[in-house]
């Protein structure tokens, strides 16, 4: 019988390509979709674990993305976080939201106060700031756009001069001094977060309960780095799951059409030989195991394809735009795997079953 699978699908070379391509794609789209959203979620977490902080106080009615809150209270709220037990340092960030070219957080720091919560940047080139109008940028950043140490970039409108190339990995990929990110989005004297530092990370849950007794700060939002951490998946992001969904079930339709139209037209045009196949004996059964293990063998073929090109997709993908992170997990290979798989044989039912149904006489009388 195997025998037989294979010179089918052999004898209609180009359907049986185009087959293997459609699954292909199919697996391809799902994992890139799905890399692209688990990468970029994975490097946002590793930037702000990068950071150092064991507690994270943001502004009552804060979301918990980073940069979508704004500047709405006073960096004083910094000396308050300071007298509380167990804090050692505090440093206030200003967050904004850019889309000018990319979606991108950028963020106005201490320089000081900041490099105090995990320590100090790693300068890969340049060094600190050095005056109101300067920006640091990780290394990322500065590959993609090939920025090199005291080139002008622009920032929401206003000329910077790289001073510093650091390592990726703390927070964001560019900084701006606390004063002049404040200065350019109207909210001198105001931070969006204050990321602070303890003696020990095993009393952030105190320290927070701590803050929230503050009078005044009752409905700050306060999470340890942990709790927040623990937030960031593909399920808390708005629209984002509905979105992989999406991605899933276009995937699932794109393949059971194309399986279908194969299947449907292979055994259209192998009536005679159906009705020769059951004038020898063979049962329903054995008509219908034919036709899905052809579709088994097409599907095989296009997932391994699929997984390939994905691999090739992510590499292409880092190496042009370094900014951007695609992660495949093992477990999403599975079931991008058993997607492409059971719309195949879903999209085989219905030509198998109809196969398994012909008359052998009428079948051998077929021209």
């Amino acid at each position: 019988m195997n025998k037989m699978v294979l010179a089918n699908l052999v004898h209609r070379p180009l359907r049986s390509i185009i087959s293997i391509v459609a699954i292909a794609v199919e697996v391809t789209l799902i994992l890139l979709m799905v890399g692209l959203a688990l990468g970029l979620l994975d490097d946002a977490k590793e930037r702000q674990r990068g950071i150092g902080a064991d507690v994270m106080v943001q502004p009552p009615g804060s979301s918990f993305l980073s940069g979508i809150t704004g500047a709405p209270v006073s960096t004083k709220v910094a000396g308050v976080l300071q007298k509380i037990e167990h804090v050692e340092v505090v440093s206030p960030v200003i967050t904004q939201l850019s889309t000018a070219g990319t979606l991108e957080v950028i963020y106005g720091i201490d320089l000081d106060s900041f490099q105090m919560l995990g320590g100090p940047f790693h300068y890969l080139s340049g060094g600190p700031f050095t005056g109101p109008d300067s920006i640091l940028v990780d290394d990322f950043f500065a590959q993609s756009k090939k920025v090199k140490v005291g080139q002008k970039i622009e920032v929401l409108n206003h000329e910077f001069t790289v001073c510093g190339i650091v390592e990726h990995g703390k927070g964001a990929r560019k900084f701006l001094p606390l004063r002049s990110l404040q200065e350019l989005v109207g909210a001198q004297g105001k931070a969006s977060i204050f990321y602070v530092k303890l003696d020990d990370a095993r009393n952030a849950d105190s320290v927070a309960a701590a803050i929230r007794q503050v009078p005044g700060m009752e409905k700050y939002v306060v999470r340890s780095m942990r709790e927040y951490l623990s937030l960031m998946t593909m399920g808390n992001l708005p629209g984002l799951s509905i979105f992989i969904d999406v991605v899933i079930g276009v995937a699932v339709v794109i393949g059971f059409i194309v399986i279908f139209q194969a299947m449907y037209t292979a055994v259209m045009e192998r009536t005679r030989e159906i009705g020769i196949l059951k004038s020898l004996g063979a049962s329903k059964l054995y008509i219908v195991n034919v036709i899905l293990r052809e579709t088994l063998l097409l599907a095989v073929a296009g997932i391994v394809l699929g997984i390939a090109c994905s691999y090739a997709a992510r590499a292409g993908i880092v190496r042009h735009f370094p900014t951007l992170r695609v992660a495949v997990p093992q477990h999403w290979l599975m079931r991008a795997a058993l997607i492409a798989l059971g719309g195949a044989v879903l999209g085989a039912i219905y030509p198998a079953f109809k196969a398994a149904q012909k008359d052998p006489i009428d079948a051998l009388a077929y021209e």
